[in-house]
């Protein structure tokens, strides 16, 4: 355990990416082909999980922290972690920012990417809106979070079990194979019964028509799709 958190693959270390998770296996069903092809270029990428998932039907935390690990080694991140929040109660409160805050600092990531807030599950948008409250946090020298203040340099939002409107796509055709692996590793969620659209075998296959729909979009054979909230600055050239 450390500054509140727990540690469940690699070790604590200034991150270039870093994707929030309201519950193990989010990460890599929404934005997993990408934080795959960031990590292969030699970038420093972790994944937070808020909850454990403890309030799952299928699986034990102590079992989905063991497959979280597991997805970490094949996707080559550097660091995965579990905040300890309550599954099914993320919600933007004082105490949940101030300790989401804490960590943004001790990771200090350029890019985050966080959950859509366009989404049926109470902790996805329950998340996004907390993130906003600890980015904030994380960057005042007055707020007394621990550690040195840190500014995150992007947010990315990533689709969940509803539809959005991105503005950036990610082409993710060369990591198929290993996004799939990754996402399979959750082995107690989509090796068992259906239970929803998400816990499910066909899971990679029902991601994998979204990512088709995407690249279809974008001129590619498969790609996740994001939202970016600000403007960002584009080469020209590389249009």
């Amino acid at each position: 355990m450390n500054a509140g958190f727990e540690t469940v693959h690699g070790d604590v270390q200034p991150l270039d990416w870093l994707c929030l998770a309201p519950h193990p296996d989010d990460a890599e069903i929404g934005a997993g082909g990408t934080l795959i092809r960031v990590a292969q270029a030699g970038k420093k990428v972790g994944i937070l999980e808020l909850s454990r998932g403890e309030k799952g039907t299928q699986g034990t935390p102590d079992v989905r922290g063991q497959e979280c690990a597991r997805a970490a080694q094949l996707m080559g991140l550097a660091w995965r972690g579990q905040l300890g929040l309550v599954d099914g109660e993320i919600v933007d409160t004082a105490k949940a920012a101030h300790r989401l805050a804490a960590v943004l600092r001790a990771l200090r990531p350029k890019v985050l990417v966080v959950p859509h807030f366009n989404d049926r599950h109470p902790d996805h948008f329950g998340a996004y809106h907390l993130s906003k409250r600890a980015v904030h946090l994380a960057q005042l020298q007055k707020a007394y979070v621990g550690g040195e203040p840190h500014r995150v340099s992007r947010v990315l939002l990533y689709q969940g079990n509803a539809d959005i409107t991105p503005t950036l796509l990610v082409d993710v055709e060369a990591v198929q194979e290993v996004w799939a692996a990754a996402i399979l590793a959750h082995e107690s969620q989509f090796a068992g019964a259906a239970i929803s659209e998400t816990v499910t075998p066909e899971i990679v296959e029902r991601r994998r028509a979204r990512q088709s729909y995407w690249g279809t979009l974008g001129r590619v054979r498969y790609a996740e799709a994001f939202e970016v909230e600000t403007a960002m600055v584009v080469d020209p050239l590389a249009l």
